[in-house]
């Protein structure tokens, strides 16, 4: 239990020190782009975000990325061990089998696809699936260089529903298109420049990580992962990143 209880309190402490670079609230945005390096690039793609999550709503999903080790077993004057409390942590994060049995703990990627799910929406990606994808976490941090980084989460793979969005070969011909990660969620980390334009990565080839120094979802290997949205644009008019 205290374990339980420092880890939160140092997440939610990672977090406000993130809202410190967290930009204002500003009005629904939306941002244009066209999709790359998939079966059907050029795909027009947009995204509206009625509003950014707060600090309360962001908290629950990097939580779930920092899981906790399993208790020590107590020894009982048998010599056996017994599992009383393990069991009592299982429950926290699993569900109970059959027969009454602790299920095993939730992996961090499964905690954070039901924190992801659980979470309210506050926008939409339209892309040409039959139906759009609910962003359920959105925030927006200032970049040095006067532009802006916006990371998003929505509680389904992008493109899961048509063939245009299966992953191109890395360089066209006989080349194996790139490792594809197998999240039931995507996380889209966009970069902008000062003028508003810029392109994004996605989870669908990298795995997600918790940037504690910035308080926010983030892609491993960002520099070297495969663009997924090409001539990101933004399309409605709102204040400029402060750093």
């Amino acid at each position: 239990m205290k374990a339980r209880i420092l880890s939160t309190a140092v997440v939610l402490a990672l977090c406000v020190a993130g809202v410190r670079t967290q930009l204002p609230e500003t009005p629904e945005i939306t941002l244009t782009a066209v999709s790359a390096n998939v079966a059907e690039p050029g795909q027009p793609v947009q995204i509206r975000i009625f509003r950014w999550s707060s600090e309360r709503e962001r908290t629950p999903i990097l939580v779930a990325m920092d899981p906790l080790p399993p208790p020590p077993a107590e020894a009982d004057p048998g010599g056996g061990a017994r599992g009383g409390r393990a069991a009592a942590a299982g429950r926290g994060r699993g569900r109970a089998g059959r027969g009454g049995a602790p299920a095993a703990p939730l992996t961090p990627e499964a905690a954070l696809a039901g924190a992801i799910r659980r979470a309210p929406s506050i926008g939409y990606i339209w892309t040409n699936d039959v139906t759009g994808y609910s962003i359920k976490y959105a925030q927006r941090i200032a970049l040095p260089d006067g532009g802006e980084r916006i990371v998003l989460a929505v509680d389904r793979r992008l493109g899961q529903h048509t063939a245009a969005w299966q992953l191109a070969p890395a360089s066209g011909g006989d080349a194996a298109p790139p490792a594809q990660t197998d999240y039931p969620f995507t996380v889209v980390d966009i970069r902008l420049d000062a003028k508003g334009n810029g392109e994004a990565r996605t989870s669908l080839t990298s795995k997600v990580f918790v940037d504690k120094q910035g308080g926010t979802l983030a892609l491993e290997s960002y520099a070297s992962a495969p663009v997924m949205l090409q001539k990101v644009r933004r399309a409605s008019v709102a204040s400029r990143p402060s750093s």
